[in-house]
């Protein structure tokens, strides 16, 4: 008896326990419940415990955190008929969890069309220098069209990043041509401007040489002239030390130097001009007298 009893409870309290069980839902904070009765939608549930009725409403998880995809190598053609092969990566977010459960059945798949057509669209407008220096360009125009469209499905678009633009091979070497040229073009203008400032460098040290030699003759100059000066000045200080005696024996050593030298000229010392001084003194007393009688004769 203990045994049936035990069996018809179990047998009773089985259903209502996985009854129980898929009645009750966790939902996390990241995540919201979407509850259909019947087909009939009855709102968004969640965070935390939410009861649904067993076989009669059904809910549909949506997860509210930043997610991405990738496009694979996609062959534009832009503006000037270049093909160009683009892959990139859209980062989206839903921000109403309603209209991307009722409005779209597979959001990513959608966005990733939109995104590729979108791409041509934009490639297709510019030209190949553009496109190839025009990145950011590319990822905001992407990011704005496709914010535009998946708009109505609740899910914000955050960002676009393009991973790799790929030219033809053709133009890949045309470009490989043009850089060799503008590295060359480079070096030979910094070669260029390495010799102006070597130039400009001797030209400066040669100058600043030719100065300072100008201001050491100046300076010599000045100190040989201070020299001279001081030179001159120190004889004069010491001739009006010698007295007469001491010129004179050195008058009298030069007339004799200049007497014993074959010179054909006669110098007259200074001195014997003092010597006969007397006498032409006395001559001229002398002339003098015997001129004022006759003077005074012809005057009678």
């Amino acid at each position: 008896m203990n045994i049936q009893t035990s069996i018809l409870v179990g047998l009773i309290f089985a259903p209502v326990l996985i009854l129980t069980i898929m009645a009750i839902r966790i939902v996390p904070e990241y995540q919201r419940l979407i509850v259909f009765r019947l087909g009939r939608l009855l709102g968004e549930r969640g965070p935390g415990l939410v009861l649904l009725i067993p076989f009669i409403d059904r809910g549909v998880r949506v997860d509210l955190r930043e997610t991405f995809f990738d496009v694979p190598p996609q062959t534009c053609i832009t503006e000037d008929n270049a093909q160009v092969s683009i892959d990139f990566l859209v980062y989206m977010k839903i921000v109403d969890a309603l209209p991307s459960v009722l409005n779209v059945e597979y959001y990513v798949g959608a966005s990733r069309g939109i995104a590729i057509t979108t791409l041509r669209a934009v490639v297709g407008g510019m030209a190949l220098d553009e496109v190839l220096s025009k990145r950011e360009t590319i990822n905001q125009a992407l990011r704005g069209k496709l914010d535009e469209i998946t708009n109505r499905w609740g899910i914000k678009v955050t960002a676009v990043e393009i991973r790799e633009i790929i030219p033809p091979q053709e133009i890949q070497q045309a470009m490989t041509r043009q850089m060799s040229a503008e590295r060359n073009r480079r070096a030979m203008v910094l070669e260029a401007e390495g010799r102006k400032e070597q130039a400009i460098r001797v030209a400066e040290g040669q100058r600043q040489a030719a100065i300072l030699g100008a201001e050491g003759e100046r300076q010599a100059e000045i100190l040989r002239a201070e020299g001279f000066a001081l030179a001159l000045d120190k004889v004069f200080q010491t001739a009006r030390l010698v007295d007469s005696k001491t010129m004179s024996l050195q008058y009298l050593e030069t007339l004799r130097k200049i007497g014993g030298s074959q010179a054909t000229k006669l110098l007259v010392p200074v001195e014997l001009t003092r010597f006969l001084e007397p006498f032409l003194q006395h001559n001229r007393e002398s002339g003098q007298s015997s001129g004022q009688p006759h003077a005074a004769n012809k005057a009678a």
